[in-house]
């Protein structure tokens, strides 16, 4: 049977140019907001610490010195 990747969030590993899908998914979940991310709409991730970001300013948020 086929399962669908509809509402299903999608496991990747983060790459410095890119990311590799690991398990298919519709979207990514932003580490800093919580917010779904389609795949299609990925712009912002960290590969150092396998995480995305929503947009500009949730990965400021983590950029930013404490």
């Amino acid at each position: 049977m086929l399962m669908s990747n509809t509402d299903r969030p999608a496991k990747l590993h983060y790459l410095t140019n890119g990311f590799r899908v690991l398990s298919p998914g519709d979207h990514v979940v932003c580490a800093v907001t919580g917010r779904r991310i389609p795949l299609d709409e990925l712009r912002y991730w960290n590969a150092t610490r396998q995480e995305a970001y929503a947009d500009a300013q949730a990965t400021a948020q983590v950029l930013a010195p404490q």
